[in-house]
């Protein structure tokens, strides 16, 4: 989900607190098509999801955008899934077709294949373990993607499901009623012991922390400031199909489906890398599932491996910063030069952020927003290094300053951004604070492993 697995006041936070002072460009854009008239699919993939497939496909049901296909993508299930969703599906008339695979072969290649084998304007990715809680979730998003041609993906903000987010969505009319015409279907996660349900309160816990700080603060400011996020939620988010088919067309031949360990991770880069952007939107969310607390450092390995990975396939965006004042002479270029002004005025797409599409332009100027994933992969590598250090050199004065300091900075943003709750933020912020500085300290380890697989074995084959 994110370029960084824990709220710092970082480099890139100060970003976003610019961002949010400083406003969103304005221009006068290019007249954007109709957005009611694109062409949606919604695309889920799935692995054993019998317990989540009908909330994902309900709260697909539901929305005031429908799309023209919704293709299930069951990537070797052994479960109930395709039943369950084929059972749903049949009652309530939706469009669904089903693509079985005998093994799974993962995420990416879903991707890849619906970019290029179905037509639709907007191809809309949505995790089986994931369902929209607002009802024009895909409409919003849409009518994003449709505001500039520079607008790759749209996202909303996506928080994690809790038990009692479960039994609530459970309860809805059109579900109950599915149930009582199916007794053998049963929707309820496999429970466990106390160890299993504390895992499970604890990951939710964290990661709601986690989440508000990145998505309602961090996030908020990179818009504000670049127009972009590094790059979408990936279980929930609008893709320009096109886009999307260009970029596996181009990395394909190089890269296969081995596109880092973290699929929207490298997509957001790609994007980024042509001078197209990510957009999140703060007034719908979605809610997906997460690992429990003892699988989490998995999933911390593979978000950071993968932004390091991204990192080093698209050096020429991650020099953005250095290129600035090459920037600025372009710029003044394009002020005074009366050949290059024209050519500007004759853009045939203006819009707030844009620049010229393109690897090239990356490669010569860099781009504005390269800043963001210079300054996340500056924070990842020299804060946790910085707080070993002072461990292995018993440093301690200096390092307890510098976690209280840290801590009361960041609690201080989560309790303030945490309209309707701040109390209970600021208690579970600071309850949670182990939690995330453990998850700091083992970037370390993704760090070394990323190391290795660069300098020492050459390993690239890097995949979710």
């Amino acid at each position: 989900m994110a370029t960084t697995p824990y709220f710092v006041l970082s480099p890139s936070a100060v970003l976003s607190i610019i961002g949010l002072l400083r406003g969103p460009d304005k221009t006068d854009p290019t007249p954007p098509k109709d957005w009611h008239d694109a062409v949606v699919d919604v695309v889920i993939p799935s692995l054993n999801e019998q317990a989540n497939i009908v909330l994902a496909l309900e709260s697909v049901r539901r929305q005031t955008m429908q799309p023209r296909n919704v293709i299930l993508v069951d990537d070797g299930s052994n479960d109930r899934t395709v039943e369950y969703a084929r059972a749903f599906a049949d009652q309530y008339d939706m469009p669904l077709t089903v693509i079985n695979r005998a093994h799974s072969i993962g995420k990416t290649p879903t991707i890849k294949r619906q970019s290029r084998e179905y037509d639709a304007d907007v191809e809309f990715i949505l995790d089986a373990d994931t369902f929209l809680d607002a009802d024009n979730y895909i409409a919003r998003t849409v009518e994003e993607l449709y505001k500039g041609a520079g607008i790759a993906s749209a996202c909303g903000v996506i928080l994690p499901t809790r038990e009692k987010d479960r039994r609530r969505r459970i309860q809805d009319t059109e579900i109950r009623r599915f149930l009582e015409s199916h007794d053998d279907i049963d929707l309820h996660q496999p429970q466990g012991g106390w160890w299993y349900r504390l895992n499970r309160n604890l990951t939710a816990l964290y990661r709601l922390q986690l989440y508000t700080f990145l998505q309602r603060f961090v996030y908020v400011g990179q818009m504000s400031f670049f127009g972009t996020i590094t790059n979408p939620v990936g279980c929930a988010v609008a893709y320009r199909r096109k886009y999307i088919k260009d970029l596996f067309d181009k990395y394909e031949p190089v890269l296969g489906d081995d596109l880092t360990n973290s699929e929207d991770i490298f997509i957001g880069f790609a994007l980024m890398n042509e001078g197209y952007r990510n957009v999140q939107l703060q007034d719908v969310s979605a809610h997906s599932l997460e690992p429990e607390m003892r699988k989490l450092h998995r999933q911390i390995y593979l978000w950071s491996s993968s932004f390091l990975q991204s990192c080093y396939y698209f050096d020429n965006l991650m020099r953005s910063p250095f290129k600035a004042l090459r920037r600025a002479r372009h710029r003044h270029r394009e002020k005074h030069d009366p050949a290059i002004k024209e050519q500007v005025q004759r853009r045939k797409i203006r819009e707030a952020y844009r620049q010229p599409f393109g690897e090239t332009h990356t490669r010569e100027l860099g781009r504005p927003a390269g800043w963001v994933p210079f300054m996340a992969a500056a924070e990842k590598i020299f804060f946790p290094t910085a707080l070993l250090i002072m461990i292995i050199l018993r440093l301690w004065e200096p390092l307890v300053v510098t976690l209280i300091a840290e801590t009361t900075v960041s609690v201080s943003i989560l309790t303030g951004i945490s309209k309707g709750r701040r109390v209970k933020a600021f208690f579970q912020g600071i309850a949670m604070t182990p939690v995330r500085y453990a998850s700091l300290l083992f970037d370390l380890v993704t760090i070394g492993r990323f190391s290795t697989d660069l300098w020492i074995t050459g390993n690239r084959k890097w995949r979710k």
